[in-house]
């Protein structure tokens, strides 16, 4: 291109030149000694994920950008006489592209962290350790001592972590002999059950008469005998039990919880899909998470299962409002939509084709009537959808109705995202290549519950094969890692390091040719990540023009010991340019 031409591009007309700056400006623009100061941050090694440059020990950043990458040496040349800083902050470190936690669920875990656990698993917080509770008398002892620590007789107690499959049984009358005056809410590890008291259903207004006005599959979901409440069923009493569980002072200290737990673990950018459909509510997550200092930028994806039920006429108009919820550091995703097919991973309630080995039923979350509908119509309006699919036959669906609208009404390049990924088969995997789909996956299932599900639920070929991600690899289908949190910890490198490993509890591999390496793993929760939520010409990897978006590490997770990921150190992020060290 000429110079005529590059002035003429620039500016447009002579009229344009002349309304908006003088040829003298522009030549003063291009002055080096006019140039604004750039940071080149030194690293003993900087993974680039840039296949054109994968490795580098220099980086220059000018205000929330990447400007260049390379050694000190070539960027000293290359800025000519551009002003510039050196920051030796990470000489010793090493910069990788900034972490993405791709799926989880801010409120949720606030709300969860702040309640008494009491889980399969121990949770490493900020405040210490809390040990599982690896059986039914760990589960019956630790929460006979959650209520004795509540001095007053009336107060609410709200426990979230227990899971039958680990605790055994438990049922309102089990609660109603460890207290008749206060509210008990027992909060499933799932999240998508709840187990309460008798006085809880009094306190809460939750009777005959309210469970028999709710859906015909949310009654089907729900055991008021028991004080049980299911998928369905359970979102029917969320609007009774929440005001209680979500009070302004566990929502503030929770959300707070969640951005230091985040930070700590490198996190530079979130998503929520299909969080709770509810303004007041996203409104109390802007409250903490919106703020300017918060160190990652947090985005959302609406609920397309709650817009659906309620405005099946309008869904799209109704979707398209809910994009002004967010605010500063939080923002909604545009033409993005989160469905849901079967029920949650850790309640047992997948839709399999073979039978669960007792033979229980699986659970819909979705009517899948309701969800064809669903998925039409948001299909048809361009929409990129993110699909909760826990089973095989959940997996089917999802796929039956992705073919189905391809073949009426093809789109290129939809991505659309098959989420959990807990059971599925080799024919799937096919099925999703052929149809252009892309997985995201909990890799942390092998982890908690492949030992558990071998011997009871699925037996030990479904149970070791659960997120079969090395069969997606070599297929050639584009994957990430979640940690759907609180389903694993908010950790990226635990989920490299579950992925790579596939290590039980018990210490055994399970379904090693599923393991994948560890470069795959470091993609997965950040490019691979982003180009999940459409955003790898952001963010994702570290090239001139993306975001300054780094984790900074004590070791390469592409050379340490693979069974030393999890315990790789985080100093901290940069953050669009902010440099954050870890308090």
């Amino acid at each position: 291109m000429t110079t005529g031409a590059l002035l003429c591009e620039a500016v447009g007309s002579g009229a344009a030149l002349a309304e908006t700056a003088s040829f003298q400006d522009m030549l003063d623009q291009l002055d080096p000694k006019k140039l604004p100061v750039a940071t080149i941050f030194r690293a003993k090694e900087i993974i680039t994920l840039d296949p054109v440059r994968p490795a580098a020990t220099a980086v220059a950043v000018l205000g929330d950008r990447i400007l260049a990458v390379g050694s000190l040496e070539e960027l000293k040349a290359a800025a000519g006489g551009q002003p510039y800083i050196i920051d030796d902050t990470f000489a010793d470190k090493v910069i990788a592209p900034g972490f993405l936690a791709q799926h989880d669920h801010p409120l949720l875990t606030g709300l969860t962290m702040m309640s008494e656990i009491i889980a399969i698993e121990d949770w490493v917080l900020p405040s210490g350790t809390i040990p599982a509770a690896k059986n039914r008398e760990d589960y019956r002892k630790r929460l006979a001592e959650a209520n004795a620590k509540l001095k007053d007789p009336n107060e609410l107690l709200v426990t979230w972590g227990y899971d039958p499959s680990f605790h055994g049984d438990l049922t309102r009358s089990d609660l109603d002999k460890l207290s008749g005056t206060r509210p008990i809410i027992v909060w499933h590890r799932s999240a998508h059950e709840f187990i309460v008291n008798t006085k809880a259903l009094e306190t809460y207004g939750i009777d005959a008469a309210f469970v028999g006005a709710m859906s015909t599959e949310a009654q089907k979901q729900s055991n008021l005998d028991e004080g049980h409440f299911w998928e369905g069923g359970m979102f029917g009493v969320v609007p009774k039990l929440l005001p209680a569980i979500a009070t302004p002072e566990r929502v503030q200290h929770g959300l707070e919880f969640v951005m230091r737990y985040y930070h700590a673990n490198g996190v530079t950018l979130a998503c929520e899909p299909g969080g709770l459909y509810s303004k007041r509510m996203q409104d109390a997550q802007n409250a903490v998470l919106s703020r300017p200092e918060s160190p990652f930028r947090f985005y959302f994806i609406p609920d397309g299962k709650s817009i659906i039920a309620a405005f099946p006429d309008t869904a799209i108009s109704e979707t398209e409002k809910v994009l002004g919820w967010g605010q500063g550091m939080t923002v909604m995703i545009p033409r993005a939509i989160k469905l849901f097919a079967d029920g949650a991973v850790y309640s047992l309630a997948m839709q399999v084709r073979e039978p669960y080995l007792d033979r229980h039923p699986g659970q819909w979350i979705m009517d899948p009537k309701l969800f064809a509908r669903a998925f039409q119509v948001y299909w048809e309006a361009g929409y990129q959808i993110h699909i909760h699919a826990t089973g095989d036959a959940g997996l089917d669906l999802v796929l039956d109705n992705l073919e189905a609208n391809m073949r009426r009404h093809p789109r290129y390049d939809h991505r659309t995202v098959a989420v959990h990924f807990a059971i599925s088969q080799q024919d799937q995997i096919e099925r999703i290549k052929r149809l252009g789909a892309i997985v995201s996956g909990n890799p942390y299932y092998v982890t908690a519950l492949a030992d558990v599900y071998a011997k009871e639920g699925l037996g030990p070929e479904r149970a070791d094969n659960m997120v079969r991600l090395g069969d997606v690899e070599r297929a050639g289908i584009s994957y990430s890692l979640h940690s759907d949190m609180p389903m694993a910890p908010g950790q990226p490198l635990f989920l490299m390091h579950c992925a790579v490993n596939r290590t039980t509890v018990s210490g055994r591999v399970a379904g090693p040719d599923q393991r994948i390496s560890r470069l795959s793993a470091l993609k997965a929760v950040t490019l691979e990540a982003a180009y999940a939520l459409r955003l790898e010409n952001e963010v994702g990897s570290i090239v001139p023009g993306k975001l300054a978006n780094f984790t900074i590490l004590g070791e390469s997770p592409l050379t340490v010991d693979p069974a030393k990921i999890k315990d790789i150190p985080v100093w901290g992020t940069v953050q669009e340019g902010r440099v954050l060290p870890v308090k």
